[in-house]
């Protein structure tokens, strides 16, 4: 899929087809009151010792004319995320010491367990979307045929994934020295993964 899919964001970033303007974008964005987890480190996985995962369920409504994946990418962008990407998400438990992520699903049902052993399997479908703290364990247990996901990350942070016991120890001194997100870091009457300015339902 992620051939084929970096081939179709290509042809639509050259052409403008099926991609949002920016001024379009308050319109496909449902503001939802998010849901927050926090978890312990299970000895592999860290997860973030200060910040939640934050999960938004049916944040952005999907447009026949325009594709899902491209308003994520847009709506991503648009707020600070970038390095975008659309896939499905690995099938092995892994983290990022290094970066903070934003995930988007723009196709298909799929679940995913984030947090690592002990962390929370969650059913996702299309418009849902989550915000992931350095740290925080993610792996694809079952996902239906077209489950896309569109994941980016603040274009700052160096990219790194972590699999392994050895990297824990390095990943503890790394994660709390991460800079804040401003899309993780306000709290307020403002989404966390964006800055529509639209109160949280």
């Amino acid at each position: 899929m992620g051939i084929l899919e970096s081939l179709k964001k290509a042809t639509e970033q050259a052409t403008g087809i099926a991609r949002p303007r920016k001024q379009e974008l308050a319109e496909f964005v449902k503001m939802k009151k998010p849901l927050e987890f926090r978890f312990k480190d299970d000895g592999l996985v860290p997860n973030h010792p200060f910040w939640p995962f934050v999960v938004y369920r049916g944040a952005v409504r999907s447009v026949e004319q325009f594709d899902s994946a491209a308003v994520l990418e847009e709506l991503f962008e648009a707020n600070g995320w970038s390095s975008g990407w659309r896939d499905g998400i690995y099938h092995y438990v892994h983290y990022h010491s290094r970066k903070n992520k934003v995930l988007g699903v723009a196709g298909g049902t799929g679940k995913v367990r984030f947090g690592g052993n002990r962390g929370r399997t969650l059913s996702w479908k299309a418009g849902d979307m989550a915000v992931l703290p350095a740290g925080t364990g993610h792996q694809c247990f079952s996902a239906s045929v077209g489950f896309l996901v569109v994941g980016a990350y603040p274009a700052s942070d160096a990219y790194d994934e972590c699999t392994t016991a050895q990297e824990h120890e390095r990943a503890l001194r790394t994660i709390p020295k991460l800079a804040v997100n401003a899309r993780i870091r306000s709290m307020g009457a403002k989404c966390r993964w964006c800055q529509c300015g639209k109160n949280e339902a």
